[in-house]
């Protein structure tokens, strides 16, 4: 039989309740949806649903994606342990003259608690227009309609991306005939047009004013299209472009190699000041190389020399990537036009395998990307095809970040 020794005492009664009472708080509740956008996926708010202050945002995000967890699972919350799914999406009114809504990104902290407002996120932005609809925050107008097309503005770049896609009895189709690498089975087809995308943080293409510059005696192409990117050669770092996200993240040195090169290239585009406070989640850093005619893996994923222009291994706040972020495979497409970058020395002296733009052979398979430049050599947009699907809707649960 178990019992207390001589020298225990219970709490007094009062204590007890009063240590209940401090714990035992009910739970906060906000309308929300979870949406699959391309090869990430999100939760989603009204602006109006949420407080008018956004510095009170922060817990609330963090709540219900369930960070920081030391465990980097995020089970406590909506997240999945990993990049592309530690994500929320704010969607609200247009405050842009050309843009039916506007859309704010936002990038939380796994194991901390950064919440981090500085960069957009292509894959999500495929989920933006759907949800637009679906929430009745784009009203479509009445007749028989089979496609909408929606102007967003995202508000962490301030440029304008155009979204269409089919829609059935008034709300955003789900269905279709179109499928994307990593994502299993087919669904309706999402075109997005980035207009202008280029300086969508520093106001310039190439914010160094140099195609390539040296960091850490690797040749590196700063640029900024659609998000702020570096490039470097997968042959300048000693390692194979074909490697999986695993491997990369098993190598004793590259990805501390990759972060310093990144943080250091933060500064000169700069981000940020100081290597310490370069963000998390811009620049983004890619690995490219050459890819090859024979090699076993290539064959095996169908990324020779005769199916994709270049391979790509993207990292996304300090992990390897599972596929290619869509801002990277844009700021991709328009580094393969400019003479004398990275990315260019990789694809120049090759017909593309596909004239529509650049094929991109990432950890999960193959996207083709289109950019169109004028007459003098300005980015105007660039196009990429994804699939997008509302999960579930209603309300989203969360507690006090003390509790």
């Amino acid at each position: 039989m178990f019992g207390l020794g001589s020298s225990a005492r219970l709490p007094a009664r009062s204590s007890v309740i009063t240590s209940r009472r401090f714990l035992h708080t009910k739970q906060h509740a906000l309308p929300a949806a979870y949406y699959r956008g391309g090869t990430s996926r999100a939760v989603f708010f009204k602006e109006e649903d949420l407080p008018l202050d956004r510095k009170d945002w922060a817990p609330i995000f963090r709540g219900v994606i369930g960070s920081p967890d030391p465990y980097g699972r995020q089970l406590d919350g909506l997240g999945g342990g990993i990049s592309s799914l530690s994500k929320v999406c704010v969607v609200g009114k247009s405050t842009h003259r050309d843009a039916d809504v506007d859309y704010t990104f936002v990038s939380l902290g796994i194991k901390n608690t950064d919440v981090d407002y500085s960069s957009n996120c292509g894959n999500m932005i495929s989920a933006v227009g759907p949800f637009a609809v679906d929430s009745q925050l784009f009203p479509l107008p009445q007749g028989d309609l089979d496609s909408a097309s929606v102007r967003i503005h995202n508000t962490n770049t301030g440029k304008i991306i155009h979204s269409s896609f089919p829609v059935v009895d008034g709300e955003a189709a789900s269905s279709g005939d179109f499928s994307i690498d990593g994502v299993a089975g087919t669904a309706a087809r999402v075109q997005l047009d980035f207009i202008n995308p280029a300086g969508s943080a520093t106001g310039k293409l190439l914010p160094t004013g140099n195609a390539t510059d040296t960091i850490d005696g690797i040749p590196a192409t700063c640029i900024d299209a659609a998000n702020p990117c570096v490039f470097v050669g997968a042959v300048d770092l000693g390692v194979n472009g074909n490697l999986t996200p695993d491997e990369l993240a098993a190598h004793p040195t590259l990805l501390p190699r990759l972060d310093s090169i990144r943080r250091q290239a933060g500064v000169k585009m700069g981000l940020a000041s100081t290597t310490d406070a370069v963000p998390g989640s811009v620049p983004k850093i890619c690995l490219v190389a050459v890819p090859s005619a024979a090699d076993a893996r290539d064959v095996k994923q169908k990324q020779t020399s005769a199916e994709i222009d270049l391979l790509a291994r993207a990292l996304s706040v300090g992990q390897p990537h599972k596929a290619v972020p869509i801002t990277v495979a844009l700021a991709l497409a328009a580094a393969a036009r400019v003479p004398g970058s990275t990315v260019n020395e990789v694809v120049r002296g090759k017909d593309p395998v596909d004239d529509a733009g650049i094929t991109i052979g990432h950890a999960s398979g193959n996207l083709l990307v289109g950019a169109d430049f004028d007459a003098d050599g300005v980015l105007t947009s660039a196009t990429v095809f994804r699939t997008a699907r509302r999960l579930f809707e209603g309300k989203i649960y969360w507690k006090n970040e003390a509790s």
